[in-house]
């Protein structure tokens, strides 16, 4: 290869790099506009707006009041002490509400998108079809359950005398983002069996549901049950595998460094289908 073909390949690959990060930025800003766009909205219906932080504080506190009680009945459970269930749970509340901000369009996308026919809009404007849906509205009030649930791990991780060091602070930033990635990734999956199915509620709720198996230790349940949360709805790699590891537990530890890999492998599992799914998608004609 002489060197001219060398000058050729780096300034093709120099105008690659730009490129993407064109597009990067351009869906950054983007992503703000969208974000800006619907935060001016949503605040300015106040009086919705705190009825609804406040329904979703409320249920949040709930769920914490039922460890609470439960564990006035029994000292521990499954050997988990209250405090590391506290922590399990606080840990779950923050990649949770993180999808939560952005679930709304998921849940809805067989009754708002497809049976509507507002896919087609989507389909008509130069940025990724996926990237519309899934920021063209936010849950703003899910935001208190990354509020609530660090203040919970933090409470949880003094009383039992962990010490936070930069690279665990860092760790439980870096699997709260894995988490987040799991739910949107598995519900996402879920979305588009609306491609195939027009059905206005889609097959969302019954998973919906089993979210809250991952806040509990998965040792409490049978290995069928650990099975499935693990590798078929892998909601264990989203809150209860990195639990273990800050928690400094011996047990399941070794699944931890594959948390970062399940979250990437069922992103691209995810969209994967929904590229597919789109190419099949035909208009209602309306």
């Amino acid at each position: 290869m002489d060197v001219n073909s060398l000058a050729r390949d780096s300034r093709e690959e120099s105008r690659q790099g730009a490129t993407l990060a064109r597009q990067v930025w351009l869906h950054v800003r983007l992503l703000w506009d969208y974000f800006a766009q619907y935060a001016k909205v949503r605040l300015g219906y106040r009086g919705d707006f705190f009825v609804s932080v406040t329904a979703s504080i409320t249920a949040t506190i709930f769920g914490l009041t039922f460890v609470v009680v439960l564990f006035s009945k029994v000292q521990n459970l499954s050997g988990w002490r209250f405090e590391e269930v506290t922590f399990l749970y606080g840990f779950g509340l923050i990649p949770y509400g993180l999808f939560n901000v952005l679930s709304l369009n998921l849940y809805e996308f067989g009754n708002t998108y497809i049976m509507e026919g507002k896919f087609d809009r989507v389909l008509l404007r130069p940025i990724s079809s996926l990237f519309q849906v899934l920021f063209e509205t936010f849950r703003i009030e899910s935001l208190q359950e990354v509020v609530i649930g660090s203040v919970v791990v933090v409470w949880s991780a003094e009383r039992l005398g962990i010490h936070w060091t930069l690279a665990k602070t860092a760790l439980l930033m870096s699997w709260a983002v894995c988490g987040g990635v799991i739910y949107v990734s598995f519900f996402l999956l879920l979305s588009t069996f609306s491609f195939w199915f027009e059905d206005r509620i889609g097959v969302h709720p019954p998973f919906w549901n089993v979210i809250g198996f991952g806040r509990y230790p998965l040792s409490i349940y049978s290995g069928y049950i650990q099975f499935i949360l693990s590798w078929i709805i892998p909601f264990g790699f989203a809150t209860f595998y990195p639990s273990v590891h800050l928690l400094g537990r011996a047990e399941f530890a070794r699944y931890a460094p594959i948390i970062p890999l399940v979250a990437a492998a069922c992103l691209t599992i995810a969209i994967c289908a929904w590229n597919f799914g789109s190419r099949r998608y035909t208009s209602t004609g309306s």
